[in-house]
Order: structure tokens, then C-alpha cells, then sequence
């Protein structure tokens, strides 16, 4: 999403400079959990697998799983499960400046509140040492810690994760956070283009990639737990020459060190050329982003874009994913545009799934978040759009995890 206080990734809305510190294994997981004896998800044409199976995602998007306390993380990945979803997607956040103040920290790292409005409590996952005068990696319970926790509760509930490994937007920090430890006030060209801050990068999905989980045993890069690692969220890098030279480099330096897993953009591709970065070799599967609201769309209008865009994964022979999409809950049609978007995703074999914008759970206060802004919030709560998205869930896998989706009259690939 590109506009909107509450919905910029929140917003409000697939290398650290520092040495390679190996975590020793604390404990050890329980035979309740154990990955290994699962499978990485893959990729067949238009389709992901698991186990030489077909796999149609129905996920969420959640944006405050890595800094959310334990029982707020608990609570959303609890819903989903009952939801029926098979995928979570989250973002690595928050990035600050120093810690003493001498690099400034552009966004309100100190706000009060709730974590679904940003109050992420002190945790912090990458800042910048004045002292070595470099990115440093937070490992400790406020940092690393927490995203531990995360990839092995989801593991327990069979969830797989869908991984950003950082955020364009500024709300936490992300990208934007990274350009200014340099001084530069260039929101869409410098981060992408400078030799400091794509070594940081490197640095950063190299620690990310390697990290052991002391609550699994596991690599990273090791754990099936996770579905696939997203460049980052919505990099929306100018010029688009500028944005897929940084794609190429980048998915292929993930892909040097992790061949286990599935990578992707993480970018909103909706604008023409659509789905621009889907011919890079080292990107698995395309992802877009889709908000009629902001596009002056009918939901009749966007329903008709999705059978376009599952097409351009026939051209390529790869999946295309609608990982983010939602419609306000003040609309009249909400209900009817949910069924509608779901059924065409479900019935278009070309299409390989849908995440959600986006699953939220009640906070540590008892209370789901207000979201008066967007209104895109889905809850467990029994109502009218809790009952679609459960029902589209449960629908997809007795139908295209079971090859009996009817087809459509798409062209074959």
C-alpha cells in the first residue's frame, strides 16, 4: 500500500557491518515440533508444492509479530489457525537510529499504546553504533530474540511464514531508517544505489539467513517453517531500472546462501508494466498488491485484474501470489467483494493464492485494535467477513489442494 497513515505497514499499510555471531542452542525443540521431518515448500509452473503436492495459499498479513508481546503473537497466530490459513506473512522490524541519540530515530520509536499502532515496547532489531560507526544487529530478547519466537510457534500450528526481511516504509524504520544513518533525505534512490547501504543489506540477510534458533535448533535457512524470503516490502525503488538491477543482485545473493527456500520481491507490482520483476531468474514466485480503493477500482473492476495477472505467471511459468489486498468494512459490498475476489483466486488454476491484509487478534489491553482509518482489520470474531474468509480457506483446500478446482476459461499454460 502507498497511501494512508494507518495502512502504511503499518505502514498505517517474501548482511549487518558487525561479525557473524553464532547463538548457541539454549533448548532444545520438542518432539511436538520438529520441521526437519517436513518439506520446503517448492514451486511447479503456476503452482507452489509441498511434498510433490499442490499448495494454494490462504494466508494473513500481520505487521507487529516481531515486536508484539508473546501472548499477542500467540493470539494471531491461534487465529489463523482457525481461520484455516496456511501462511503468515511478517515483516523484520523495527530499525532505529543509536541508541544514545547521536544518530536520530526518523519515526516515534518511543510511542506509547498499543503494538498494532506501532508502540513496539524497545524492541528493536537493527540500529547504528556510533561506537564502531556501523550497523550493528540486535541478538537479545528485544531484538532477534522475539523473531525466534515467532518462526517456532508458527511451526508448531504447521504455519509457514512468509519473510520480509525489511520494510520500505518509514513506520518502523525500514529502508528509510537505513538512508538517513548516512545523512541522506533520499526516500526512493539512495538506499538502492549506495554502496554502504546495499552492504548493509547483504550484511543483514546473510545474519538472518545464518542465524541458529535456539528454540528449534535450526538454521534459518534450514527450517521448512518458513515458506519464503521477500526482498522487501514494497521496495519501491526509482527509476524501475534502478528497482531490478537491486531485485537481480539481491534475490541472487539470497539465493547463494539459502537454496532451501523460495524467494520473492515483496513488491506491490500493480502498476503497468505490471509485475515488472517476474522474468528475474532468482525471484521463485510474483507477488502484487491490491487496494480498489486506492486505484479508483470497482470490486468488479479488480476482480477482473486478477485473472490478468495469474496469466503473467503462465508467461513465465511461475506462481503469482495476491499477497495483500483488502476492502474497508464500512463498504456495503464488503461482504460481496471478499466472496468474489476469493471464488476467482479459488477456481483460477493459474492463480496460487491470497494473503489477507490483514489478521489482527485482541492486544494485551483485551481490546482488537481500532482501526478507523483503512478499516482493512479482520478479526475472529464470528462476523459476516470472518465467516468468508474461513469458509474461502476451507474451500480452496478440498478444491485445488485436492485437484478438483473448475477451471476457467483462461488459456491453458
Amino acid at each position: 500500500m502507498i497511501v494512508g497513515w494507518q495502512r502504511a505497514k503499518y505502514w498505517l499499510r517474501n548482511a549487518g557491518l558487525c561479525v557473524l555471531v553464532f547463538v548457541p542452542v539454549l533448548a532444545i525443540a520438542s518432539p511436538a515440533y520438529d520441521p526437519s521431518a517436513t518439506s520446503f515448500i517448492k514451486t511447479s509452473g503456476t503452482n507452489f508444492t509441498l511434498g510433490g503436492r499442490p499448495f494454494f495459499v490462504t494466508g494473513v498479513n500481520n505487521h507487529y509479530l516481531t515486536y508484539g508481546s508473546k501472548d499477542e503473537v500467540t493470539r494471531v497466530l491461534d487465529d489463523a489457525v482457525a481461520m484455516g490459513a496456511n501462511v503468515v506473512r511478517i515483516f523484520l522490524q523495527p530499525v532505529i537510529g543509536s541508541l544514545d541519540g547521536s544518530v536520530v530515530t526518523i519515526w516515534d520509536w518511543q510511542l506509547e499504546g498499543e503494538a498494532s499502532n506501532l508502540a513496539v515496547n524497545g524492541t528493536y532489531l537493527l540500529y547504528w553504533d556510533p561506537t564502531q560507526n556501523k550497523m550493528a544487529i540486535n541478538d537479545g530478547v528485544n531484538g532477534m530474540q522475539k523473531v525466534d519466537f515467532v518462526i517456532a510457534e508458527a511451526g508448531k500450528r504447521h504455519l509457514r511464514l512468509i519473510i520480509a526481511v525489511l520494510d520500505f516504509w518509514a513506520f518502523t524504520g525500514g529502508a528509510q531508517q537505513m538512508r538517513a544513518w548516512y545523512g541522506s533525505r533520499d526516500e526512493s534512490t539512495f538506499f538502492f544505489n549506495d554502496p554502504r547501504t546495499k552492504q548493509d543489506y547483504r550484511a543483514w540477510v546473510r545474519h538472518v539467513v545464518q542465524r541458529v534458533n535456539p528454540l528449534t535448533g535450526l538454521a534459518y535457512r534450514d527450517d521448512p517453517t518458513i515458506m519464503a524470503w521477500e526482498l522487501m516490502n514494497e521496495g519501491n525503488a526509482k527509476p524501475q531500472a534502478l528497482r531490478l538491477a537491486w531485485t537481480a543482485e539481491m534475490s541472487a545473493y539470497v539465493k547463494s546462501l539459502d537454496p532451501n527456500h523460495l524467494v520473492s520481491s515483496g513488491n506491490a507490482n500493480i502498476f503497468d508494466p505490471k509485475l515488472a520483476d517476474l522474468t528475474i531468474p532468482t525471484l521463485d514466485f510474483g507477488t502484487w498488491h491490491g487496494y480498489p480503493v486506492y486505484y479508483d477500482l470497482t470490486i468488479q473492476q479488480f476482480n477482473d485484474m486478477i485473472p490478468e495477472f495469474c496469466q503473467l505467471g503462465v508467461r513465465d511459468n511461475k506462481p503469482v501470489l495476491l499477497e495483500e489486498f483488502g476492502h474497508a468494512r464500512s463498504n456495503q459490498n464488503v461482504t460481496e467483494a471478499y466472496a468474489m475476489w476469493l471464488d476467482t483466486l479459488t477456481r483460477d488454476r493459474n492463480c496460487a493464492g491470497w494473503l489477507v491484509w490483514r489478521l489482527v487478534s485482541r492486544q494485551d489491553s483485551g481490546r482488537y485494535p481500532v482501526d478507523e482509518h483503512d478499516q482493512f482489520d479482520v478479526h475472529h470474531d464470528g462476523g459476516a467477513l470472518w465467516n468468508i474468509l474461513k469458509a474461502a480457506a476451507a474451500r480452496a483446500t478440498q478444491t485445488r489442494e485436492t485437484g478438483q478446482a473448475s477451471e476457467t476459461s483462461r488459456q491453458p499454460p
